[in-house]
């Protein structure tokens, strides 16, 4: 029995020692088989591991699951298809999530690891013995406790193992039973008990949610985004302890754009139009969105141009200040309720205006061809002087500097010349209403920008950065309309995203963070439930470095776990006239063991 143990040690320590090699190489995308139902995964402990609540290291780990579907193949006989197809049918397909283990099992990998990484256990050969990444093993809570992780970390002096430290987290719920959450003082009182302390301290956690997910338009599919805070504090009085207003807060951001409540809406439509034009000249299919007005591109071209003719003529105006003021409404493009932050610009061009009325009526390829003919022809013949902007580098803007001169270069309106024109002048009109705002609002200087509105680069790249502006102003609206934020607020938190954005990629499943005082949006959460609580409970400083963790949440705190109460499908419930939060509650313990003599081959418990 003991060789029999011995050898399934030695087996484990070499695979993990396999992947940990691996991972010293890059962190393996792809799981490494263990046992025939078995595989562990080496995941990088700072990059949202799943035990990041419950665990404070900051070194890579080890986490061995359950294989969560069976493969077909085609060596595969037909009596293990049937076997497999059996076992399909009650086990989780590929795409579930990561699988348990059952808790005995897991026992049983800890207890080898343990004894693959004692120093005293030199009957098992191992040549070089290297000290381990810690082993986190997910349980399916079939115990009597719950039990959902098991994990075992090696204790170390320098490069020499001292102990194994042991790590133990259950879960149980969700309720909405006040009666099933621990009192402060009886978690103390076992952490003390439990560790030998005589003295304890305690360190509070909370996250709210600010701004909450919706359905995006036209998919269907739910919102990632969302604001929330993390609230961390010393000295915790009860559970559920709403957090002081000397706490240190993170805010989080997470925001995609396509929201219809965004007061920016209208503008992330204009950008995706421009988004389309962009893709039509790359790949050259254009997929033409529906138009917004009923009046034809041609026909709105035209009344543009009849204007500028009676402008140049001489005629009386005054009929049109109503059209001209429309345009200006048009090129902000933005919901009355940030008029302060996004200012209407009041000086578009001619360039400018031919993008608003086109954008909105442009069905067609040949509706490009046949507008701009109207243009290139009325500059043509002089019938029309419009004014632009200097430093527009567009071709229609280079085609009415020449016609100031009366000597126009000839161009083919042909292959994707009229797309290439139409998305030139929609880069030069939106790069300037982002700039426009975020200097307005003195977050940014016009040189600190430069990168985004740089003209250096293919178009392609062009509307990359300008996506990236868009995402900057979702975040700054927000902010701005749901909680109230000031110049104070905004000026570091673009600054964090104009860096981040000069340095990476678009990315709008990224949290961007801000420390803030919780005065500045208590208001907003003191009278709501939070989505996460937690208090830990540590030895002071100079005992044993052991902490016990409890945490109450709205939503599973593991990924692998089922709900202990089925048939709960919502995160409240309605407790006479007062809403009360289901919870989950979780409970993280620690023990250690240290080497005892050489002699010796076990772990003593202290």
């Amino acid at each position: 029995m003991g060789s029999h143990r011995h050898q399934a040690a030695l087996r484990l320590y070499d695979c993990l020692l396999q992947v940990y090699n691996e991972g010293n190489k890059g962190i393996p995308k792809d799981p490494f088989p263990f046992e025939a139902d078995i595989q562990v995964c080496l995941v990088d402990a700072g990059c949202g591991s799943p035990l990041e609540c419950f665990w404070n290291g900051n070194s890579m780990i080890f986490i061995m699951q359950k294989v969560g579907y069976v493969e077909f193949t085609d060596q595969m006989e037909e009596s293990q298809i049937d076997d497999a197809t059996y076992i399909s049918e009650f086990a989780p397909q590929k795409d579930s999530g990561p699988v348990a283990l059952s808790v005995t099992r897991a026992k049983q990998l800890i207890s080898l690891y343990t004894m693959a990484q004692n120093p005293n256990m030199t009957h098992l050969k191992i040549s070089k013995p290297v000290v381990l990444p810690p082993l986190w093993v997910r349980c399916d809570s079939s115990d009597p406790e719950h039990t959902c992780w098991l994990g075992a970390e090696p204790l170390k002096n320098g490069k020499k193992i001292t102990g194994i430290s042991f790590h133990t987290v259950t879960c149980n719920g969700p309720t909405a039973d006040i009666t099933c959450f621990a009192s402060l003082e009886d978690l103390k009182k076992a952490h003390k008990i439990r560790h030998r302390s005589s003295i304890v301290a305690t360190k509070g956690f909370a996250q709210y949610e600010l701004v909450r997910s919706t359905t995006l338009e036209d998919t269907g599919i739910e919102s990632e985004s969302n604001i929330y805070i993390d609230i961390t504090w010393s000295i915790v009085d009860k559970i559920l302890q709403t957090p002081p207003l000397t706490a240190a807060a993170t805010l989080n951001i997470r925001l995609e754009s396509g929201d219809p409540r965004s007061p920016v809406f209208q503008l992330h439509r204009e950008l995706q139009f421009l988004i389309v034009l962009a893709e039509g000249l790359k790949t050259g299919v254009t997929e033409w969105p529906e138009p917004l007005v009923a009046e034809s591109a041609v026909e709105l071209v035209q009344e543009l141009l009849n204007d500028l003719k009676n402008k140049l003529d001489g005629f009386n105006t005054s009929v049109h200040k109503n059209d001209a003021e429309k345009v200006q409404c048009d090129s902000a493009a933005v919901d009355s309720s940030i008029k302060s932050l996004f200012n209407e610009r009041g000086d578009l061009d001619f360039a400018e205006q031919l993008w608003c009325k086109m954008r909105k009526s442009v069905t067609s390829y040949q509706d490009l061809v046949e507008c701009f003919t109207l243009i290139i022809k009325s500059l043509e013949h002089g019938e029309i002087q419009p004014w632009i902007h200097q430093g527009s580098s567009s071709l229609l803007s280079k085609l009415i500097q020449q016609s100031y001169h009366g000597a126009m270069e000839a161009i083919s309106l042909s292959g994707v010349t009229p797309i290439q024109m139409l998305l030139e002048i929609g880069l030069d009109k939106m790069k300037k209403d982002y700039v426009s705002c975020f200097i307005g609002q003195e977050l940014a200087t016009l040189t600190y920008l430069d990168y985004f509105i740089s003209t250096s680069v293919e178009l392609q790249e062009q509307v990359h950065r300008i996506q990236k502006l868009h995402h900057m102003l979702e975040i700054l609206v927000s902010c701005t309309v749901f909680l109230h934020f000031k110049h104070e607020n905004l000026f570091p938190l673009m600054q964090s995203c104009i860096k981040y954005y000069k340095e990476n990629p678009l990315n709008e499943k990224h949290v961007f963070q801000l420390p803030i005082r919780p005065a500045v949006v208590n208001k907003f959460y003191q009278n709501d439930h939070a989505q996460i609580w937690r208090v830990e409970i540590n030895s002071v400083p100079g005992q044993k470095e052991v902490k016990t963790v409890y945490q109450l949440s709205t939503s599973p705190p593991v990924e692998h776990m089922t709900s202990n109460n089925p048939g709960v499908l919502c995160d409240t419930t309605v407790n006479g006239n007062t809403e009360e939060s289901m919870y989950f509650i979780t409970m993280a313990n620690c023990s250690q063991c240290y080497v005892k003599a050489a002699s010796v081959e076990t772990f003593k418990t202290v």
